[in-house]
């Protein structure tokens, strides 16, 4: 009995385990200056190093300081993110990049899915890109993944 009962506990860990949410966003910084910011809530979670959330990572931005932009991203373009493995269909993770005001072009910026939705991402290389928010309606632009596990990778200056 003790056997059986053993082997159910290990089987249930082992596919609580397996089943455990990740995701990592990383930085390249290409600028040659600078300084990646990750900011979820007000609070900076990462200056530049990989960050990775151990279950859904919502609400988040990242940007380059190079000097001029707010704790919130203010006069500088963002990433807004949520990553999260979906649990229905259309409700996985969604990333885009924003130039809404008091947001401003700053540097080019491109970001990218891994670990599923490989390449998936947006350029945006001036202060006209289409490939932006500029208005809250542009819903177009918004880079949705409906895969467990996904990481993101933000390139500034590509």
């Amino acid at each position: 009995m003790f056997t059986k009962v053993a082997s159910i506990a290990v089987l249930a860990v082992t596919v609580i385990g397996a089943s455990a949410e990740s995701h990592t966003v990383t930085f390249d910084n290409r600028c040659g200056r600078g300084t990646p910011q990750l900011v979820q809530s007000g609070n900076i979670l990462s200056s530049g190093a990989a960050f990775t959330a151990n279950g859904p990572f919502s609400a988040a931005i990242a940007y380059l300081q190079t000097g001029e932009c707010g704790l919130n991203g203010d006069n500088c373009m963002t990433v807004e993110m949520t990553l999260q493995n979906p649990t229905a269909p259309g409700s996985g993770s969604s990333v885009d990049l924003s130039l809404i005001p008091p947001l401003a072009f700053n540097v080019p910026i491109r970001f990218e899915y891994t670990n599923g939705c490989d390449g998936a991402g947006q350029t945006c290389g001036d202060g006209g890109c289409n490939t932006a928010f500029h208005v809250p309606t542009d819903n177009q632009v918004q880079v949705q993944c409906q895969n467990n596990d996904v990481n993101l990778n933000i390139i500034f200056c590509p």
